[in-house]
């Protein structure tokens, strides 16, 4: 059964296909079909977000499609930034300029605690949608540490790992990531939806 995979990362469908692979799933990603979805993310929920990726890639291609969206949630300021994470204050600056930023905004908090969280959506063209959530709690480091990774990677710290997501390896980080978690949880679910509904 084929799939498509709403984004344009192929490091993502390799981590999807590994995921799946053993339940008969060929995962495509929009540009080898062709097609390209801008999907204004304007939920206020990584799962409203998911599902509005989902449900447009889906209509686009006829196919089921597959989407997640994650960010970064920091406790002392309510949960921010949330789901602006890749936009944390505005576009255009890099990824060391938002964290950098963030360290700012918690200038003298002693509360640093917060959480990564994925959601991950399937959109199927008879209607049907399946949901997943992960997450990895941790708090926000005083500095960054490690080189490894991405966006808010370096400042994002483990407590039983004692190291920042930077500092893990990717495997490492894929045992106990948000992203991970909600994927292992998605497979379950696709698991269960395919032996109902063999014909998807």
């Amino acid at each position: 059964m084929k799939f498509v995979l709403a984004t344009q990362n192929a490091k993502k469908k390799a981590e999807l296909s590994a995921i799946l692979h053993d339940l008969g799933v060929e995962i495509v990603t929009e540009e080898e079909l062709g097609i390209h979805v801008d999907v204004e993310e304007n939920g206020t929920t990584f799962a409203e977000n998911a599902a509005l990726k989902a449900d447009a890639v889906m209509k686009a291609s006829g196919l089921p499609a597959i989407a997640d969206d994650s960010g970064l949630c920091v406790h002392a300021l309510g949960g921010a930034p949330g789901v602006y994470s890749a936009r944390y204050g505005g576009e255009g600056l890099s990824d060391e300029a938002r964290y950098r930023l963030l360290l700012r905004a918690l200038a003298g908090q002693t509360d640093r605690s917060a959480h990564f969280e994925t959601a991950v959506c399937c959109a199927f063209p008879n209607g049907d949608h399946l949901a997943a959530n992960g997450e990895c709690r941790g708090s926000i480091a005083f500095s960054p540490m490690g080189t490894n990774g991405f966006g808010y990677d370096p400042v994002f710290f483990v407590t039983e790992q004692r190291k920042t997501f930077a500092q893990l390896t990717a495997e490492e980080k894929a045992a106990i990531s948000h992203r991970g978690n909600a994927l292992r949880a998605f497979r379950a679910a696709l698991e269960a939806y395919l032996k109902e509904n063999p014909e998807g």
